[in-house]
Formats: structure tokens, C-alpha cells, sequence
């Protein structure tokens, strides 16, 4: 697939000049993929015939054709099941707060991780998202919303860190100011641990936030349900996360899903403050949401009071991730590469 929409400006520029067309015609073209969001060449129609014809032969447009659309009866919450190109389906959720929308993006069909607690894994890995692909996640829920996307989560499907170039690409076209122009700061990337991705984006000196998926306070909880723990060590991992807060001056917040009589205990609570003392992070508690595949059961109320009391106590910033889109297995942990409903 040639994708144009993975084009940056200068890119295509140069593309065009190279087919004899003038520069401002690519900036054309720029426009009408990145701020009117077309889906085809026959929508441009300040280019001629013949260049238009020219595009269809040479290029491809990335699209998301909405294969499903469940919306929560609860909070707003929307969940798309994408049908891509090549028939693969993707997940992505678009979430409604105070500040404005927020869509959770995919960045592969499937996931190789496996951790045990997310259902992203259960189908197997497939393939890398272009991105173009991540980009028409976005595009394609704010035309059919009739909204402006404010915020972007990469905590879909997949690990944006072992698809590096492309989700870097994608970062680089939605904060560009001649297309979507979000701030870096209005983006947030997830990671289960992928120690050299971690250092390879501290280079880039981004200023987005990186979203750690810890899950645990040692490596013996954290090697049970997360395969990468192998891997890459909790104290590899930590000083990976030590060393990008040093550099970039930007606070890492850690995941930790709560699982009743897993990793809720006193003691966890306790071990997971004393690894995380002075370190620019804070600590993102969420209740486990179901997953068919598994029986983990979220932690009490109680359990998570007593958990957040011993984190405060020790100066470690926590919060509590609010629940969304449950009732349409849109919450955190439940997207998948295939159709759930």
C-alpha cells in the first residue's frame, strides 16, 4: 500500500515536484488529508481531473470504514470496530470529559505482549498500523461525530514502542501545524515495558506523556501476568523511566491495574512506594475490568482506599482511573483486533 496520508509535507513536496506539479499543489493535498479528512481523490476539488487521476493510479488513501459503532448507555462512550484495507478489524474508543474528547487509538492489528489481564493478545499479532491508519482512527470518528478530537491516548491495541517508526510518523503528522496540530502535550503513549523503545523516544525529546504499564511492585507478580517482565526487569525498567524523567523533565504516570488478591495487598502497596520514591511519576490505579478469557476480579473499594492510603502516606501521587464505556467493553484492557459484540 502507498499511502499518501503517511506523507510529511516536505515528503510529498518533494513527490510532486519530482512528477513535474508544482509545490503548493502538494500543500493541496496536505490540506484536504489532514484538515477536511477525505477519504478519496474525487473529494479534492481544487485539483484537476488529471492530476486527480494520476493520485488514484500511484497512491492509496489510508481509510477506516466503520464496521460497527456501540455507544455506552452510561457516559457517552464510544466504540468503533474499524474494518481496515486489507479486511483486518481494529479497535478504537472515543471518550467524552469536560476539557473536550479523547480518542484511545490502536496502533497494531493484534498485540505479541500477552499480558494476561488484556484481552488486546488473545487473537494474536498480525501486523503493524501505517500511519495513516492511526491517523484515520481520528479522522474517521471525528466526521462521523461531528467533533474535534482534543486528546489522544495510544493505549489501544497493540505496543506502540514495538511499532516505533510508524507511531513516531504519526506523532510527527498529528502535531503538525500544517495539518491536525495537536500539542504533544494533549497526547499520551502507553507502554508494558519496552526498555529500549523507552530510551529510543527519550532521544526524540518529545513532550508527551508517557504511561507506564507497571501492574506490580516486583518482578515475581509482574513476570505472572506480564510476558514482557521476562524480558526487561522491574529495576531495568524503573531506571529506563528514571532516566526519561531526568532528561525530559516530564512525569511518567504508571498504570496499575488492581487485582483482588494479586497485587493489592499492604505489602505491594508498601514495596511499590519504596521503588517509586523521588521519581517524577505519579500512579494511575484501575480497578481490572472483565475480560471473558480470564477470572480476575477487581479489588474491593476498601482494598483500594488501603492501597491509596499507603502511597499518600509515602508522597506518591495516585489517582484513581474512572471507569468508561464498561457496558460496551470499551474500558481499559478489553479492545480487540476482532469483533467482541
Amino acid at each position: 500500500m502507498n499511502d499518501i496520508s503517511s506523507l510529511t509535507l516536505p515528503e510529498l513536496q518533494a513527490q510532486m515536484l519530482a512528477q513535474g506539479e508544482k509545490k503548493f499543489v502538494a500543500s493541496q493535498i496536505y490540506q484536504w488529508l489532514h484538515k477536511s479528512h477525505v477519504a478519496s481523490f474525487d473529494e479534492m476539488t481544487n485539483i484537476s481531473k488529471v492530476l486527480r487521476e494520476k493520485l488514484k493510479k500511484n497512491y492509496d488513501i489510508c481509510t477506516c470504514a466503520i464496521e460497527k459503532k456501540l455507544v455506552s448507555v452510561y457516559d457517552e462512550t464510544v466504540k468503533y470496530l474499524y474494518r481496515l484495507h486489507d479486511g483486518e478489524l481494529i479497535e478504537s474508543v472515543v471518550m467524552h470529559y469536560k476539557y473536550g474528547h479523547t480518542i484511545c487509538v490502536s496502533s497494531q492489528v493484534g498485540c505479541k505482549m500477552g499480558c494476561t489481564f488484556c484481552a488486546s493478545g488473545f487473537a494474536g499479532f498480525v501486523r503493524n498500523l501505517l500511519p495513516g491508519e492511526i491517523l484515520a482512527q481520528i479522522y474517521t470518528a471525528e466526521r462521523d461525530l461531528g467533533i474535534t478530537i482534543s486528546h489522544i491516548v495510544m493505549m489501544g491495541v497493540g505496543e506502540p514502542l514495538d511499532n516505533f517508526e510508524h507511531v513516531l510518523r504519526f506523532l510527527q503528522l498529528v502535531s503538525d501545524e500544517n495539518g491536525k496540530h495537536l500539542s504533544m502535550r494533549n497526547i499520551s503513549l502507553s507502554t508494558c515495558g519496552v526498555v529500549p523503545g523507552i530510551y529510543r523516544l527519550l532521544q526524540e525529546h518529545l513532550q508527551l506523556t508517557l504511561s507506564v504499564s507497571l501492574h506490580a511492585p516486583n518482578d515475581e507478580i509482574r513476570q505472572k501476568t506480564m510476558p514482557v517482565a521476562k524480558r526487561y526487569s522491574i529495576d531495568e525498567l524503573l531506571k529506563a523511566c528514571r532516566d526519561y524523567t531526568e532528561q525530559t523533565h516530564r512525569r511518567i504516570s504508571f498504570e496499575y491495574a488492581m487485582i483482588a488478591g494479586v497485587n493489592d495487598s499492604d505489602e505491594n502497596a508498601l514495596e511499590l512506594s519504596r521503588r517509586l520514591r523521588g521519581m517524577l511519576c505519579h500512579v494511575n490505579l484501575i480497578p481490572v475490568n472483565a475480560v471473558k478469557e480470564r477470572d480476575y476480579v477487581k479489588s474491593s473499594a476498601a482494598r483500594m482506599q488501603a492501597f491509596i492510603a499507603i502511597l499518600e502516606k509515602h508522597h506518591i501521587n495516585v489517582t484513581v482511573r474512572r471507569t468508561l464505556g464498561s457496558d460496551i467493553n470499551a474500558s481499559c484492557g478489553q479492545l480487540r483486533r476482532g469483533e467482541t459484540h
